[in-house]
């Protein structure tokens, strides 16, 4: 692997004002204070833009961190992007995301997740025209959602994954595909991410921890799928944002083969808590630390208020990551406890919510 140091770097983040997004530029200022950020989101209404507008006045204060309003399948926004700030780290965290969205919106997906990720590997891949240095490493994430309902458990990079189960984890699985052929015609160093069930504080409410404490704060009922049934790697957004920073600073070694052409300078990991948690846990340890901070009373009747429900389409009972290769290569590892992350968003939604 080849060290990338980013002191005094432009990084390119997409989906900035996203819930991975924002926290990663805040995490690479905390570590590279001298770098140079620039973040581009489209700011659509999949969900609250007040959550994003809300993460974005909080990166405000970086003074090197320039805000792009604009969306990634405007190719030639992207082509100006590149040849004006010159990234030499790209960070790819702008999609259209969520599993049940892709079956009623599909079309959000294709444009995002594949047009938007072609004009991507399309600038990183001029950014070396004329003999420049160009794009030192492209990170983008891909996610669990690409194991469909592997029975095998913990998932492994290694496992074949050619079988989703939603639209969503095609345009991932995709994502991988594309970008191992660019990394092999263009020799552009490339590392995917497999998030897994990422949450915290200022997270999306279409996830299931904060679309329930919306729900059991109106006093709704929270439908639980699969009757309970259900695994989730839960992993707290700073875990992720550690890890991306980790893998951001050594990217996968150029090198050509016997036949003179590019061996694919191209790599996957999980990035996932490797502890999967039981639906019915989860949710149990939420209500607790709901009642701690006081975003709901202390006798509040949480039984009333659960209903166990099939499976929905698009979905699958378990996910689990196997981390050993970010581990061996990163000497890294997610460590959050669900309580702790729980407790941290309950906190933060309290104070956002409720003043």
């Amino acid at each position: 692997m080849s060290t990338v140091n980013l002191e005094n770097k432009t990084i390119l983040v997409t989906g900035a004002a996203g819930f991975i997004g924002s926290n990663l530029v805040k995490r690479i200022y905390e570590e590279v204070p001298s770098a140079t950020v620039i973040g581009i989101d489209n700011m659509n209404a999949y969900y609250d833009v007040a959550l994003k507008e809300f993460r974005l006045n909080e990166l405000a204060k970086y003074p090197t961190f320039t805000f792009v309003k604009g969306n990634i399948a405007d190719k030639a926004l992207i082509t100006d992007l590149f040849e004006k700030y010159k990234p030499a780290v790209v960070v790819n965290l702008a999609a259209q995301a969520g599993v049940r969205y892709s079956i009623t919106n599909p079309d959000a997906y294709v444009e995002s997740n594949l047009v938007g990720f072609f004009n991507i590997l399309e600038a990183c891949r001029h950014s070396y025209d004329g003999g420049q240095t160009g794009v030192e490493h492209l990170v983008y994430a891909s996610s669990s959602s690409v194991y469909g309902s592997n029975k095998k458990v913990p998932y492994s990079t290694d496992d074949k994954v050619d079988t989703p189960v939603s639209l969503y984890a095609a345009t991932k699985k995709s994502n991988e595909l594309m970008a191992h052929a660019y990394s092999k015609l263009y020799n552009i160093p490339s590392t995917g991410l497999r998030f897994f069930t990422v949450y915290g504080p200022a997270g999306r409410p279409d996830m299931a921890y904060f679309g329930f404490t919306n729900k059991l704060v109106k006093g709704e009922t929270i439908k639980i799928f699969n009757y309970g049934n259900c695994k989730r790697d839960f992993t707290y957004v700073d875990d992720i944002v550690e890890g991306v920073v980790h893998v951001m600073k050594k990217a996968p070694d150029k090198k050509n083969g016997e036949d003179g052409l590019p061996i694919p300078s191209y790599a996957v990991y999980n990035i996932g808590n490797q502890n999967p948690e039981n639906l019915l846990d989860f949710v149990q340890i939420l209500s607790e630390e709901l009642v701690r901070a006081k975003v709901l009373p202390e006798d509040y009747d949480f039984e009333a208020h659960k209903e166990l429900v099939p499976m929905q389409p698009g979905d699958v009972p378990v996910t689990y990551a196997d981390t050993t290769a970010l581990g061996r290569d990163f000497g890294f590892k997610p460590n959050t406890s669900l309580r702790e992350g729980l407790r941290n968003f309950a906190e933060w939604y309290k104070d956002f919510y409720m003043k």
